[in-house]
């Protein structure tokens, strides 16, 4: 069991249990069943990061907070330096550097996202409310939403609804990264 997992479990179960949410009743609103919200708390699995965001917006807490168990505090700014962006690994396939985790408040979570190359045709969809932005800064990748598969170069971008199922997938097997924004 990976310990920062644990650690994410334990400030979610907190969470829950201090706003009297029952289980049942959390695992619905997100839309996945109790087993696997259990395995989530126990720090068992990875939670992925678009979960990991709706679960801040449904507790009011800055996604931060679940992450690194500390309070965002910068209400002016937050300058996040090449390379030094908080590494969130909530997936096996994407590596998520959050660009401000530092700053409370926030109507958006920036990150650059890289997509490591796979052999899978049909990557494993997510959804989430609200919408995304995503800027391809190298590589090739195909993006599957709904029931389209659209491929964006360097430089393309894509704005979305992410309530919709959506994934990506790194082509020519090489890596892949992007700037994405969720809100």
């Amino acid at each position: 069991m990976n310990s920062n997992n644990k650690d994410i479990g334990d400030r979610i179960k907190e969470l829950r249990e201090i706003s009297e949410i029952s289980i049942y009743d959390i695992a619905k609103e997100l839309n996945i069943d109790k087993e696997t919200y259990l395995k989530y708390e126990n720090g068992e699995e990875n939670i992925p990061a678009n979960l990991l965001y709706e679960i801040s917006l449904k507790y009011n807490v800055d996604l931060s907070l679940l992450i690194t168990g500390e309070e965002a505090r910068m209400h002016i700014f937050d300058v996040t330096r090449k390379g030094e962006g908080g590494i969130v690994e909530r997936r096996s396939q994407y590596k998520y550097e959050n660009l401000a985790e530092k700053f409370i408040h926030k109507k958006t979570e920036p990150f650059i996202v890289t997509v490591e190359p796979n052999n899978d045709e049909n990557p494993e969809t997510n959804s989430h409310p609200g919408q995304e932005f995503n800027y391809v800064l190298e590589g090739t990748i195909k993006f599957f939403i709904n029931d389209n598969e659209i491929i964006l170069n360097e430089g393309d971008s894509i704005y979305f609804n992410s309530n919709y199922q959506h994934s990506m997938k790194a082509l020519n097997n090489k890596s892949a990264k992007f700037l994405a924004f969720i809100g």
